[in-house]
């Protein structure tokens, strides 16, 4: 089985895809699998074993829940777990996100409210799920509609306290980070500056498309200029990082996503030689 970690451009692994990937094993350095997506086992969990012969794999949850008051589900917990033994990812993430209050679910991925004692309960929750993994978790910004009143810090310096108090990573998704720009008004630059260079594990690309005037992360369109020059930004500042292209909604076929995915290994490949010639210039400077 192949161990290696995961280094430059992957893409996300979508069902209708995965005939094709096993059939065609296109040239792509890894994929990322909703964990969720494969909790029911059978045919699914088996394409993904199969998958995981082949190719490194990073398992991507969007379930747990971590900034709910609640702690995150037993059961789920337990089958992200066994899925984990099984599938021996590369990384494991989960969003900065609550979905559970007064015994009720909530399908989506709603943006915590940075008040006080926030901090503690998802610190409570990181470190459960850690110690049930055996393994550090990456946690991902998420897109949001809503500011909060009485907000003590912004998102990235949220996840920057994380990192500290719980070993955590981030996963950095630049287009939540572009859509919060567009509707919210933060400066995205100034959020990159504020997490720690060493603790971004895996960074997200994907498309956003407009709702009259609101922004709305679907990923279901190409990834717009914005966005890229956003991913190079936090590649010179982050260093090498694997960077992931989402699709999930209006998919195309697996050869038009490809050609996307083309554009995704140019920018991490330019950005490595940005690094090598300010690596080199450095050197060049150093006195003797």
């Amino acid at each position: 089985m192949n161990t290696r970690a995961l280094k430059g451009a992957g893409l996300g692994l979508r069902a209708p895809h995965a005939a094709d990937v096993l059939a065609q094993r296109p040239r792509v350095g890894w994929w990322e699998a909703h964990s969720e997506n494969y909790f029911g086992g059978g045919e699914p969990v088996a394409a993904l074993s199969r998958v995981r012969e082949h190719y490194p794999v990073s398992l991507h949850g969007v379930g747990l829940g971590l900034g709910s008051l609640e702690a995150p589900a037993t059961g789920h917990l337990q089958q992200l777990c066994a899925l984990v033994r099984r599938i021996e990812p590369a990384l494991v993430s989960e969003h900065l996100s609550w979905n559970r209050a007064g015994g009720r679910y909530f399908n989506d991925l709603l943006p915590v409210p940075r008040v006080e004692g926030a901090i503690d309960v998802i610190t409570e929750h990181i470190d459960a799920v850690q110690n049930a993994l055996g393994r550090p978790l990456l946690i991902e910004n998420v897109s949001a509609y809503v500011a909060f009143d009485g907000e003590l810090c912004t998102e990235a310096d949220m996840l920057a306290q994380l990192v500290a108090r719980t070993g955590c990573g981030v996963l950095l998704d630049v287009n939540n980070l572009y859509v919060n720009a567009l509707n919210l008004g933060i400066d995205p630059l100034e959020e990159l500056a504020r997490l720690p260079k060493d603790c971004v594990g895996e960074i997200h690309v994907a498309g956003f498309e407009w709702l009259d005037s609101i922004a709305i992360d679907s990923h279901g369109a190409p990834v717009c200029d914005a966005v890229w020059s956003l991913l190079d930004a936090a590649l010179d500042r982050f260093g090498p990082t694997p960077v992931l292209l989402e699709r999930d909604s209006n998919l195309p076929p697996l050869a038009a996503l490809l050609e996307e995915y083309g554009v995704l290994e140019q920018r991490v490949a330019a950005a490595n030689t940005r690094l090598r010639s300010a690596q080199g210039a450095m050197h060049e400077a150093a006195p003797c």
